[in-house]
């Protein structure tokens, strides 16, 4: 019986022993994998920014009345020639999924970013009178 005790009491400081260093690990892997991500996050931003301004520059002034605020989430690409190029719209309207692919389909960005999806939430609101 005593040695059942012992063989308990041992596994049992081994569990603990385990669950700390996994705990290390895996506190040590957040901590590298968020410095990693901090160190591209200026570049990110900046990307984010310039396609943001754009998009929001080419949607000023819809050709249609806006009279309660309509949301959509585009999806485009970035081409070689650094042109968008609208994937899809999502949005309840259809009249602003045409809108917004007329508008922005082959826009040529102003400053060069990468050939990469991006996705942009689009907020068109009623002016204010």
């Amino acid at each position: 019986m005593k040695n059942s005790e012992n063989f308990h009491e041992h596994q049992n400081r081994f569990s603990v022993v385990s669950k700390k260093i996994k705990t290390i690990v895996l506190a040590v892997v957040i901590a590298t994998s968020s410095v990693l991500s901090a160190s591209t996050e200026p570049v990110k931003e900046a990307v984010k920014t310039i396609i943001t301004e754009e998009v929001s520059n080419l949607l000023k002034n819809p050709n249609f009345e806006v009279t309660k605020e309509l949301i959509a989430d585009v999806r485009l690409a970035i081409n070689k020639n650094n042109e968008m190029v609208v994937l899809s719209v999502d949005s309840e309207s259809e009249q602003v999924v045409n809108y917004i692919k007329s508008r922005l389909n082959y826009n040529k960005l102003s400053e060069k970013v990468a050939e990469k999806t991006y996705v942009v939430p689009v907020i068109i609101k009623p002016e204010d009178n």
